[in-house]
């Protein structure tokens, strides 16, 4: 048995929904084993999907039109951190 991580949510009608397909052989069965984190699991700061894809758009968007920050200015300021 060859085992997939992914992560989905489960509705209200208790049925899962994967966040992406899963590439395997199709109509074969399969064994699922559900882990669901406790409340002090979850991190309501981490950010959302939706806002990762903005930000990486943004950032794309900046880098191919040329508004980006040389590598050394990034740098400075942060050996006193």
């Amino acid at each position: 048995m060859k085992a997939i991580k992914v992560m989905a949510t489960i509705n209200e009608q208790g049925q899962l929904t994967l966040d992406s397909p899963l590439i395997t052989d199709k109509n074969s069965r399969v064994e699922v084993i559900v882990l669901i984190p406790d409340t002090t699991e979850i991190n309501e700061d981490e950010p959302t999907k939706e806002a990762l894809l903005e930000d990486f758009r943004q950032a794309w968007h900046e880098a191919m039109t040329g508004k980006t920050i040389p590598v050394s200015q990034i740098w400075e300021g942060l050996d006193d951190v």
